[in-house]
């Protein structure tokens, strides 16, 4: 993992960790939603977002948040 993979990571756990719907990517500036906001909001949109938690290969209709054990 590269310098910039552990920065976002690390602002992913701590907004999760906070109960935040999402962080400024220090790279683009945009927001990002964290996983915390995709299972509050119980469904996939099918736009590949970055933390979400449900399975990649059924983002255009997902049915259960993928295993984060």
């Amino acid at each position: 993992m590269n310098d910039k993979n552990r920065e976002i990571e690390e602002l992913h756990r701590s907004a999760c960790e906070s109960g935040k719907d999402s962080y400024v990517d220090p790279a683009t500036g945009y927001t990002v939603f964290t996983e915390y906001f995709h299972l509050k909001r119980g469904h996939c949109c099918g736009s590949g977002c970055r933390h979400c938690p449900w399975k990649k290969n059924s983002q255009k209709n997902p049915k259960e948040p993928t295993d984060r054990t």
